[in-house]
């Protein structure tokens, strides 16, 4: 599948991103530019500098709220994407009103809490959606630990073990990972499986 059809196909999807700290923002980055046609972004959080060493914003928009910056930075990646904001804190009944008509959901939490409400609204209002989620990516090294694996139509990408702390931080390397591993997980579902990717054995 070439790069155009592939844009063809992905302009026409909609993604839905529940948190854009660093696995949204990153996430959010890697569609828009391989084409997604939409995106909504959710988050209530202002940009902070210490933001700043793991998620998608610049110095300049400290101080801004992150749905806005991140939706000033994809134009500037893709000018043809479309995307709408909310400024919310997000309950279970946002969940179901905002990424109801999404082609895929992908949850980019660092709360525990949130995670589980986002699941939980998924799999009992919206059984039919994808939900893509990130687990376990704080710290540093241990990329041999960082995985993906389905159930059904959830979608987990992390290590499942690394919860975030004061001494095992968030940090660029281990967040983008996660990120990108879970907008791979986004295409594969809207694009199917790469029939032509080559495999070695060694």
């Amino acid at each position: 599948m070439t790069f155009e059809h592939i844009q063809q196909i992905l302009k026409t999807k909609t993604v839905g991103i529940a948190g854009c700290g660093g696995l949204g923002s990153n996430c959010a980055v890697a569609l828009a530019r391989v084409g997604v046609g939409r995106l909504i972004l959710a988050d209530f959080d202002l940009v902070q500098e210490g933001n700043l060493n793991r998620q998608f914003y610049f110095y300049d928009q400290i101080g801004m709220l992150k749905v806005a910056a991140l939706k000033q930075n994809l134009f500037r990646i893709n000018p043809d994407v479309r995307v709408n904001t909310f400024d919310i804190r997000l309950c279970q009944s946002d969940i179901i009103e905002i990424y109801g008509k999404c082609d895929v959901i992908v949850e980019a939490f660092d709360k525990p809490e949130m995670k589980y409400l986002i699941l939980d609204a998924v799999h009992n209002y919206m059984p039919d959606k994808y939900l893509v989620m990130g687990v376990g990516m704080a710290g540093w090294g241990d990329n041999n630990l960082i995985r993906s694996r389905q159930s059904d139509k959830l979608i987990i990408c992390g290590d499942e073990i690394n919860a975030i702390a004061d001494e095992c931080p968030p940090l660029a390397p281990r967040v983008g990972i996660v990120a990108n591993m879970q907008a791979n997980a986004v295409l594969e579902i809207l694009l199917g499986s790469n029939e032509h990717q080559i495999h070695t054995e060694n």
